[in-house]
Parts: structure tokens; C-alpha cells; sequence
């Protein structure tokens, strides 16, 4: 059983002492497949490591065992749920806190609410890291089983003020730690606000599932293809979406123009950013998504549809340009104005890079360690 945390904390030039005594336990998915939050906690738990800080992680996402279970749908959540938990009770014997990577639906029934539990009955601080995009829609008809699990948690942290007033709606405080940008992968090009040679290069950087908008995206570059032949979409990811896309590009004529790169890993996505003339996230539902963070810091423009946490994160004609959600119409009219406007293009960028600074780790690691300073158990 632990003792509640206490971590002294102060500002010294920039950095932040750290007690090295503390003991820091991480619950969450790690890649592949390099998602959102799996990214964030991979990124997490190294830069905390890097710190000097002891980190224990437990997978959610672990490789099933034995292997050949993943077949048998039901059967398997057992046989990935049992060592799973075993692990969580293990591991809240061992640190001074647990930090959960939390998301909505059957992820938060399964992986997230029982390692809370586990954690109130060892007396081990826990902080929920809640990330979901569509937690109003998840809250709004879960409320009553959330919340007294939510109650048990020491701490509620969240990367966006979106998340942390849906929080507020429903009575809790939330505090606001953003989502982290590796800004020495992540950077400009030099030259990154002039339109690369032959090709106007339009790309996205989601998965291939429905919640994604895709098929605006695509919708809006058969458009601007009318008016500027020489555009072409690029899509990094994959789901089980993309034959339908396939099939979307065919209808509308412009297989020839949109390519389907696949996943992309480190070193890869980099040079995907880099490449591009314009970002665009046409998401239905979204929270703070690392894609545009990665294209602001890559010195990209964004166009994005105006929905859930990206208002809060970037400024429609300042840090990107805004767009409705499914109005591939008016993303297509976005697109053929930054083709034509160089001077709003590079106010874009500029911004952009500006904007992004706030997320680099020198920026968050104290947030981190005040949060982290800040648990204490409460029976």
C-alpha cells in the first residue's frame, strides 16, 4: 500500500526540480497503431524516463496471449481483461500514483474504470487523463455509471478548455494539461510558407474510420480540382473505411489525384508534414487532435471543420481556417483561397508556430509534476 505523493516542486530557469523518489505509474494504449492517445502516452512515458523518473507502464493494448485467441470475439476481452487487471493491482502496490489514459465507451467501461477502483481500494492516488472527443454524447447517456467512479479518482485532467467545460456541465473540476508536441520531429522546412513546385499538395493525416469526415475531404479536392488541375490529396492512415473511399474517388473521377499512403511511422510522417502545402481535418468529432499540432509546428496551414476542442486550439484567419462540419463546398473555397493567397498563408504559419510553442515538453513537464505533486488520496 502507498503513502499520498508529495513532490516538491520549483521554477528554476525554465526547468523544474524534480524528487526523484516519486514513482510514477502509467496505464494507457501504446503504438502501434500509432493513434492519438496512444501516441501521447508513449511520448509521456519517455519523457518522463528521460527525466530520471522511475515509470511503470501497464498496457491496455497489450498483444493478446496466446496469440491464436484474437480469432474468438468475447472470448478474447477475457484473456486480455484478466492479466490486465492483475497487472493494474500490481502496479498500484508499487508507486506513489497512477496516471490513466482515459477515452469513452466500452474503453472506459473495461480499461479505465476498474483500474480507478483498484486504485481507491489500495489507497494509491490516481489521476484520470480523460481524452475522449465524444464525451458529451458518451456523458450524456453514461453519466449515472461514470460518475461514482469518476468521484473515486483523485484528480480529473484534460488536454483541452473543450473537455474541461463538458466536465464542468456535469459538476466536476477538471484541470486543463495539453496534449504534448515533439518539437524537435516536428518543424518548418525552410521556405515552408512557398507553394512547393509542380503539385499542390493537400494532405490528412486521420484514420480511415467514419467519425473522421473523409469523404468531405475528398469531395472538396474533386472540387478545387476543377479550378486548380494540378492539385492532389495524400491520406495517411488506415481502417476499414477505405475501400469505400476508393470507391468515392472513382465516382467522382479523381482516382488519379488522391493516394492512399497508408500508416506512416516516425522519420515517415515527419517528411509527410514537410511535403504538404495544406493540412486538412475534416473531422466530425474531435477533441485536440495531435494532427493539427503536428502541422502547425511543421509550418503547414490548416483547414479544419470547426468542431468540438479545435476551436479552442486554433483561431479561424489567425492559426487556421474554420470550416462547417460536412460543407466540403466551403473547405474546397478555403483551399482555392490559400492556393491564391500567399500573404494568408504565411500569416497562418507564422502564427501557427507561434501557437504551438505552449505545447513543447519544457512547457508541460512542470504542469506534469505540479499535477502529479498535487494528488492526495481521499478515502
Amino acid at each position: 500500500m502507498t503513502s499520498p505523493v508529495s513532490v516538491k516542486v520549483v521554477e528554476q530557469d525554465s526547468n523544474t526540480a524534480i524528487d526523484h523518489d516519486l514513482v510514477i505509474g502509467v496505464v494507457g494504449p501504446l503504438p502501434p497503431p500509432a493513434g492519438g492517445m496512444a501516441t501521447q502516452t508513449r511520448q509521456l512515458v519517455d519523457l518522463l524516463s528521460a527525466e530520471e523518473l522511475e515509470v511503470h507502464i501497464v498496457q491496455t493494448n497489450a498483444p493478446f496471449s496466446p496469440q491464436w485467441i484474437k480469432q474468438f470475439r468475447g472470448i478474447r476481452a477475457i484473456f486480455r481483461l484478466l492479466p490486465y487487471l492483475t497487472r493494474v493491482w500490481k502496479l498500484a502496490g508499487k508507486v506513489n500514483v497512477i496516471h490513466i489514459m482515459a477515452n469513452s465507451g466500452w474503453s472506459w467501461q473495461l480499461f479505465s474504470a476498474p483500474v480507478i477502483w483498484i486504485a481507491w481500494a489500495r489507497k494509491t492516488p490516481l489521476i484520470v487523463n480523460y481524452r475522449g472527443g465524444e464525451a458529451p454524447q458518451y456523458f450524456s447517456r453514461s453519466m449515472p455509471w461514470v460518475r461514482p467512479t469518476m468521484e473515486k479518482a483523485v484528480k480529473i485532467v484534460v488536454p483541452s478548455h473543450y473537455l474541461e467545460k463538458v466536465f464542468r456541465d456535469y459538476g466536476f473540476h477538471a484541470e486543463v494539461i495539453p496534449n504534448i508536441v515533439n518539437l524537435e520531429r516536428f518543424k518548418p522546412t525552410r521556405g515552408a510558407a512557398e507553394k512547393k513546385d509542380g503539385h499542390f499538395t493537400l494532405i490528412v493525416t486521420r484514420n480511415l474510420e467514419p467519425i473522421y469526415g473523409l469523404p468531405t475531404a475528398i469531395k472538396a479536392m474533386a472540387l478545387v480540382a476543377v479550378q486548380i488541375p494540378n492539385v492532389e490529396l495524400r491520406i495517411a492512415g488506415t481502417g476499414a473505411e477505405k475501400e469505400s473511399l476508393q470507391a468515392l474517388c472513382q465516382q467522382l473521377g479523381v482516382s488519379d489525384k488522391v493516394c492512399f499512403v497508408g500508416r506512416l511511422g516516425p522519420g515517415a510522417i515527419e517528411q509527410f508534414y514537410q511535403s504538404a502545402d495544406v493540412m486538412l481535418n475534416p473531422t466530425t468529432v474531435d477533441n485536440m487532435p495531435n494532427s493539427i499540432l503536428e502541422a502547425l509546428a511543421s509550418g503547414v496551414p490548416v483547414i479544419s471543420t470547426n468542431v468540438g476542442g479545435v476551436p479552442y486550439i486554433v483561431q479561424h484567419e489567425n492559426t487556421a481556417l474554420l470550416v462547417p462540419v460536412d460543407d466540403a463546398e466551403e473547405m474546397a473555397r478555403q483551399i482555392i483561397r490559400l492556393y491564391n493567397d500567399n500573404e494568408m498563408r504565411e500569416k497562418l504559419i507564422l502564427s501557427g508556430l507561434k501557437e504551438v510553442a505552449q505545447y513543447g515538453w519544457l512547457n508541460v513537464k512542470p504542469q506534469w509534476l505540479t499535477a502529479y505533486s498535487a494528488v492526495q488520496f481521499k478515502p
